[in-house]
């Protein structure tokens, strides 16, 4: 099959007429932030079809699933959503189901076999084949597949496909700056699912961030499995992560970069230093840690010890003592020993971060992990509640110490709990809410907290 041409972000393309409305489309997406990206793209094909977004799935002439592999939830999740699906398309045979993403990647003849309704399945390189499949499946009622991933060695990815950058109105932004990952942690499914390591050209980002900042963004966060190790396979004009934040943030319009997730070993010095330096890059960062002891982090395959990664917490800190902390935390990992588990508790009571996704392990199919000594779930379940419940306490604990703080907030909107109050994110990346105007959308304000609370702060406007 022909390779779809390879577009810079900002080269015009001939795109169908978007005021003529032909029905609505669905998009249910779960997993991360490169998921959900994925998915905004996916709207922004079926917009310019002429599709316009529906208030559901069950009233859309278009479903489309973008489904996660990390884990075995969301897998099911999905499975248990195509199973309704099913239903509503024995009573509205016109409908096109497609499913999307990294579970699409991995597992399409499954799908396709469980459920014989789905229309088409998209990889994770293949989401700009959508509008094609759409049109095609329109006219023709055949199923179809779009599963090639790009070149697994010395592949550098121009842009994505008709990459749409026309989502004005957005204060902020998700770009993608890499894509797949060469570090084959052995839980992990991402190298299988997406491909191996691929940076965007540096024009290209710049590129697309300058047109986000003239549409209105004032915030973007960059994108990468392993995201500062942005632009080592470059072909030509290799820029390192640090040069890239320097330059993104002399655009003018853009107030804050951020980024996720950055690889431990990958954290260098010059990394640091412009985070503390340049204004727009944030003092917050999401570092995954995964376990506190070192011969797990070996059975994990990740490339850095327990005294490296504390090195690089002690750094960050050192050079930014108000920055934000957060990271990954896997238990029940295979093999987990009783003093391996303490191991990654006292790491945890050591660092003190401000917050953790912290998850049970899931074995994926094909990964080395998968096939080594499992340890019994009900145990496995019994450490995380354990873990979470020290890490809430933590994380309650420094909030209580920010009270009478003051912070610059980015003001996002209206709260969804509370309309009457607005909310935002502060520098360090806390979650505050607290009583204003509707017309403080989109600027930065000083806002001293008052309460505190496990997700984050109540204050008001100085």
């Amino acid at each position: 099959m022909p390779q779809t041409q390879l577009l810079n972000p900002l080269e015009s393309s001939k795109r169908p007429d978007r005021n003529k409305a032909r029905g609505s489309y669905f998009v249910q997406t779960w997993g991360c932030q490169m998921n959900e990206e994925d998915s905004e793209q996916m709207e922004l094909y079926l917009q310019d079809l002429g599709f316009k977004r529906a208030e559901t799935a069950f009233e859309a002439q278009i479903i489309l699933l973008n489904t996660c592999s990390v884990r075995k939830k969301p897998e099911d999740k999905a499975f248990s959503f195509l199973g309704e699906l099913r239903l509503l398309k024995e009573q509205r045979p016109e409908i096109i189901v497609g499913v999307a993403g990294c579970m699409a990647q991995v597992r399409a003849d499954e799908i396709k076999q469980r459920n014989p309704h789905v229309d088409f399945i998209v990889g994770t390189a293949q989401v700009a084949e959508i509008p094609g499949l759409v049109e095609e499946i329109l006219q023709t009622r055949s199923f179809a597949k779009r599963l090639e991933l790009p070149p697994r060695r010395g592949a550098v990815v121009t842009d994505i496909p008709q990459r749409n950058l026309e989502r004005g109105g957005r204060i902020k932004s998700f770009v993608p700056i890499q894509y797949g990952c060469d570090k084959f942690c052995t839980f992990c499914i991402v190298p299988t699912t997406r491909g191996r390591e691929r940076s965007r050209p540096t024009e290209h980002i710049v590129q697309e961030v300058r047109r986000l900042a003239e549409l209105g963004a004032k915030e973007v966060t960059l994108l990468g499995q392993t995201v500062n190790s942005y632009g080592k396979n470059l072909a030509e004009g290799n820029v390192p992560f640090s040069k890239l934040l320097t330059m993104l943030g002399g655009i003018p319009g853009i107030d804050r970069l951020r980024f996720t997730s950055p690889y431990p070993r990958d954290f260098r010095a010059d990394l640091i230093e412009v985070m503390r330096d340049v204004p727009q890059v944030m003092e917050s960062c999401h570092l995954p840690v995964q376990a506190g002891d070192n011969g797990m982090l070996k059975r994990m395959n990740r490339l850095y010890t327990v005294e490296s990664f504390h090195e690089i917490v002690n750094n960050l800190r050192a050079a930014m003592p108000q920055i934000g902390m957060t990271t990954d935390v896997i238990v029940g990992f295979p093999g987990e020993t009783d003093d391996e588990y303490e191991a990654t508790l006292e790491l945890m009571r050591q660092v003190r971060f401000d917050g953790a996704y912290m998850f049970k392990y899931s074995p994926r199919p094909g990964t080395k992990a998968a096939a080594m000594e499992q340890v019994d779930g009900k145990l496995a379940k019994q450490r995380l509640d354990t873990l979470i419940k020290m890490q809430n306490q933590i994380t309650e604990e420094i909030n209580g110490g920010l009270i009478g703080r003051e912070f610059e907030v980015l003001v996002e909107g209206p709260s969804p709990k509370n309309p009457k109050n607005l909310k935002g994110f502060s520098r360090c990346f806390r979650n505050l809410h607290f009583e204003g105007p509707a017309e403080l959308k989109g600027q930065l304000v000083t806002v001293k907290a008052t309460e505190s609370y496990v997700w984050g702060l109540y204050g008001e406007i100085v």
